[in-house]
């Protein structure tokens, strides 16, 4: 970004300045401090203390308190905001940002290089290699060579709008002279993450102040751009790596600029460096061919835990710009993109002890706590051992040495234990007999690998149950949620699910956090919950096995919730998306007196049981038809796109069956995808097939 010559010219003014601020002019002192967050927050490289940088700083500050009228949106002092961030606005990015397929090995990237040939008709294609960085992603816009705005990716088609919280990050210019290359308008994409040695001091920092730690750098950084207060976005010392170009425009193609806009992905890169963004061209290489970039890939690999940021693979584009629009993109992903994703993180740890937890339907689940090992960026003390025939098969005792493992670099499992690192201490993992909550026989269906409490008046079951019934898929009452569930029950405040509807607001407003409009705020939020419609009643129920597509086709055959319990198992055969296991299940919860008598007191306090919300058609489209959707959509949520079935006469499976008519497929679709494959009678289709059945 800066010559030889500019670098003399601006070190000598800062000496200068340093000696006598007030004699240098007020533009200079802003070029002085950019200068100096380049060389710190780009290159990492200061030429300046932190002291002789913030006393110029200040210096800055107060000649602009002094005259206001001289203050430009672009200076330094601009990044802290004032004011907080009460709510985030949504916002469409200009370009969708979709996700990249994913490769594992070699044949992945050798099968995609194969059809990046075939597509373009050319026997050698030049790539682009960078790190893939693992952080939160965001989207830039600036115009005019100013920042306008700053957006998270959302889903992909709209984002939350984070301009104030992005201004705090050093390593995003507040302006950039684009309009050199004539450009108008730019939209950028890039990741906001932390490295390792700001996240440790940060974690430090919070261990001093007796507060719980940030889990890990990715979650750190996606949970500070969505902070209230942009100074403490700033304390965070967030990076961004800028490392795609979207959309670029020009306002006259024909005016003359000083240089040309790049033809090439690695030449945007390096334009973004020139103007002062921290872009990844130290760390990617341009290769011809796809042999070259699975050696590079590989070497990289051996070498990510030396980064001082965490990465979890590597991204390999097409070059060349015009080749990229040529080969397009699916709904779901650029086919001129793919992603190398790393080996799953492996370490080794102490098996400490075994907790067993009681879930809402009574499931006992065997938790294994470790010694704390970091995996990933992540440290690792508690991991699920799903059931005791796990337990058995791998041979577990406490006391083990034992392979830890993060899948996808997310859930942690217990590969192994290192059986001959055993001294003869080790102890066999007794399984409960009883429930540890509430001391009630535990009992193992013959079909099933794991135990349950049948006892539907378990402590741990009915608080699950109740976090269930207030969660945000089932009766959404907002300002509720696990903690408060929680509270409540220990104080004795709540008991049941109808009680949700009888609450001590008297004795709320004595606990500490619960003020006057936290309050009515929970009371609104309850009363709106009152009129949900059926189907969301009957998946807050949590009747097992009865999801949230089960539940609308539950709520559809019926006028009222009590009609079901008059239901048959051969009537609820009958139904789309019912079978043998979820008619069970459903027979079992109405033969219950708890349950009959929990309905009979929320139809008393006045939660409506009947089906006066079901959807009338707006067109008959898809008349009877059945729908499924599978994998992740980028043109519209899958809840917007099944009212969209329902609105068009058509219905919602949860399962691949012959009852299936089309399964809808958007990115990275997994089982039902390749069952679905076996089936003749089913129509595989993706969005853009979708949205061309709709009526116009």
């Amino acid at each position: 970004m800066y010559t030889i010559e500019q670098t003399k010219n601006l070190q000598s003014l800062t000496t200068s300045a340093l000696s006598n601020a007030e004699g240098i002019g007020i533009e200079a002192l802003r070029n002085i401090l950019r200068f100096h967050e380049y060389r710190y927050y780009i290159l990492n490289d200061p030429l300046i203390s932190d002291f002789e940088y913030d006393s110029l700083y200040k210096q800055l500050e107060k000649i602009e308190k002094e005259a206001p009228q001289l203050i430009t949106t672009d200076s330094p002092t601009q990044r802290v905001g004032s004011s907080l961030n009460n709510a985030f606005t949504t916002v469409q990015h200009l370009v969708p940002m979709l996700s990249l397929e994913n490769s594992y090995n070699a044949e992945d990237l050798l099968d995609w290089d194969r059809k990046a040939k075939e597509l373009s008709g050319l026997d050698v294609v030049e790539y682009c290699v960078e790190p893939k960085f693992d952080g939160a992603s965001i989207s830039l816009i600036y115009e005019n060579d100013l920042l306008s705005r700053a957006a998270t990716r959302g889903d992909g088609v709209e984002g939350e709008e984070i301009t104030n919280n992005t201004k705090q990050i050093r390593s995003v210019p507040l302006s950039a002279k684009f309009s050199e290359f004539g450009i108008d308008q730019i939209e950028i994409r890039g990741e906001v993450l932390i490295n390792k040695n700001n996240f440790k001091k940060y974690n430090d920092q919070l261990a001093e102040q007796n507060l719980p730690p940030l889990a890990n750098p990715r979650n750190a950084a996606s949970g500070s751009l969505r902070m209230k207060d942009p100074k403490d976005v700033g304390r965070r010392n967030l990076e961004a790596f800028l490392y795609h170009v979207s959309y670029s425009t020009t306002g006259n193609e024909h005016r003359t600029t000083e240089k040309q806009q790049p033809t090439t992905h690695y030449g945007m890169l390096e334009m973004l460096w020139q103007l002062g963004f921290r872009s990844p061209v130290k760390e990617m290489k341009v290769v011809k061919g796809i042999e070259g970039i699975i050696q590079y890939v590989q070497d990289f690999e051996a070498k990510r835990d030396d980064l001082p940021y965490e990465i979890d693979g590597m991204v390999i584009k097409v070059n060349d710009l015009a080749l990229q629009d040529k080969l397009g993109m699916t709904t779901h992903h650029p086919r001129w993109a793919i992603a190398y994703k790393f080996k799953a993180r492996q370490a080794t740890s102490k098996l400490l002890k075994v907790e067993f937890q009681v879930g809402r339907t009574g499931s006992i689940t065997p938790v294994a706590k470790i010694e704390p090992v970091p995996i990933g960026g992540v440290t690792v003390s508690s991991i699920s051992l799903f059931n005791e025939d796990v337990v058995r098969e791998k041979d577990l005792r406490i006391g083990d040495t034992v392979l830890v493992e993060r899948a996808g670099d997310v859930i942690p499992y217990i590969v192994k234990p290192l059986a001959e690192l055993r001294t003869g201490d080790e102890e066999e993992i007794i399984f409960p007999k009883k429930c540890p909550v509430c001391n009630d026989e535990l009992y193992k269906p013959e079909d099933e690998a794991v135990w349950r409490c049948i006892n539907i008046n378990c402590e741990a079951q009915v608080v699950e149950r109740i976090i269930h019934f207030v969660s945000k898929d089932a009766m959404d009452i907002k300002s509720f949620g696990e903690a408060n569930v929680r509270k409540f029950y220990e104080l004795g405040l709540l008991k049941d699910i109808p009680g949700i509807y009888q609450l001590d607001f008297e004795s709320i407003s004595q606990l500490e956090g619960f003020g006057k409009k936290s309050i009515d705020n929970l009371k609104q939020a309850i009363e709106n919950s009152k009129s949900q419609p059926l189907h969301r009643l009957i998946f807050a129920l949590g009747i097992r096995y009865v999801g949230e597509t089960t539940a609308k086709t539950l709520a559809h055959a019926v006028s009222n919730l009590n009609d079901l319990a008059t239901f048959t198992e051969e009537q609820l055969l009958q139904l789309d998306d019912v079978g043998k296991k979820v008619a069970g299940s459903i027979l079992l919860f109405f033969k219950n007196e708890d349950n009959i008598k929990m309905l009979e007191k929320l139809q008393g306090l006045n939660i409506s049981l009947n089906n006066d919300k079901k959807q009338v058609s707006l067109s008959d489209a898809f008349g009877g038809k059945s729908f499924l959707f599978t994998g992740t959509l980028t043109q519209f949520k899958r809840s917007d796109a099944e009212s969209l079935v329902e609105a068009n006469g058509g219905n919602i499976v949860s399962g691949v069956s012959s009852k299936l008519n089309y399964l809808v497929v958007g990115a990275d679709a997994g089982s039902k995808l390749e069952k679905a494959k076996k089936i003749p009678s089913i129509s595989v289709i993706n969005e853009e097939d979708f949205l061309k059945m709709l009526p116009k």
